[in-house]
């Protein structure tokens, strides 16, 4: 008997082709497969949810970690089941953290993409989540995966700038707005100020430590929302490197060149901006840089 769907989280195979429930609670069923959504218990106003593998069942081994950041449809739930298959083969955690939109804004759609806001450190947000899901669950959260598509390919870059240590890899994802490595320019076009805003400068040499992945769509060439001066996600000079994503992409992988960091750009033919339409790009660099797991014991 062949078990498909979303049954292989729920059910095991034992002989004679009869299947028998492999979560046994409530609370062991929504932390398996595709989980609920937990607030974070640092900060309520935040959320995350999961894909665990099956293999986590069985693991005394901590499992690596692949964080998705969503970007400004706030598509969390769609990333961690897009991410399902790739989670089970590879025995990869996936997590997806929910910043939702008008926290202390009504108005409020960017805020998380530029690190602070209000008092609000997203970074730190960010690794409070994971530090959380490292005490609950059997999994590597001391160098782990980041990966963010437009807003969230936004804030992968600048939390680059600030938490290489913490990052085995990051794949930044057609971002509308870069920030270039660069003392010249000033917030967030460059880095001026930086150590003075942050509390930290921006240590190339760790960053030049993490495996660098870069994605776009060839497609991905309207300009309607990254070209919008008077609103708040926009600075004079944001269109200097270019009006499209693509141009932007690449004078963002020239910066990083430039200063010793090894990057793989990936352009995907056919492809709009569509966070699913590159995400077998990701999952390709993702499987390079990341342990993998053995499979589960049947």
């Amino acid at each position: 008997m062949i078990v498909t769907g979303t049954a292989p989280r729920r059910w095991r195979r034992i002989a004679g082709g009869h299947v028998t429930p492999r979560i046994k609670t409530t609370k062991a069923f929504y932390r398996t497969g595709a989980t609920t959504f937990f607030a974070s218990q640092h900060d309520q106003r935040f959320s995350y949810s999961l894909h665990v593998p099956s293999v986590h069942e069985t693991t005394t081994t901590p499992l690596p970690l692949l964080v998705i950041q969503h970007g400004t449809g706030r598509t969390a739930a769609e990333y961690r089941d897009a991410m399902a298959e790739f989670s089970e083969r590879h025995g990869c955690v996936i997590l997806t953290p929910l910043f939702p939109a008008a926290i202390g804004d009504p108005d409020d759609l960017h805020n998380f993409k530029f690190i602070e806001y209000d008092g609000i450190r997203y970074d730190r947000e960010l690794l409070a989540i994971v530090d959380e899901v490292g005490t609950r669950f059997t999994v590597d959260t001391d160098r782990f995966m980041l990966q963010g598509f437009s807003g969230g390919g936004q804030f992968a870059h600048r939390f680059l700038y600030l938490h290489p240590e913490r990052l085995r890899a990051v794949s930044i994802g057609a971002p509308g707005r870069v920030t270039l490595i660069d003392p010249d320019r000033e917030w967030w076009l460059g880095t001026a100020g930086f150590e003075e805003r942050f509390g930290t400068p921006v240590r190339l040499e760790e960053i030049r430590k993490v495996a660098v992945h870069m994605v776009v769509g060839a497609e991905d060439t309207e300009t309607w929302e990254i070209n919008n001066p008077g609103d708040s996600n926009w600075m004079d000079g944001a269109d200097a490197l270019g009006r499209t994503r693509v141009e932007r992409i690449t004078a963002l992988r020239d910066n990083y060149v430039a200063l010793g960091i090894d990057v793989t750009l990936d352009i995907v033919p056919g492809v709009g901006h569509r966070g699913m339409g590159v995400l077998d790009a990701v999952c390709d660099f993702a499987a390079r840089v990341l342990p993998r797991t053995p499979p589960p014991v049947s």
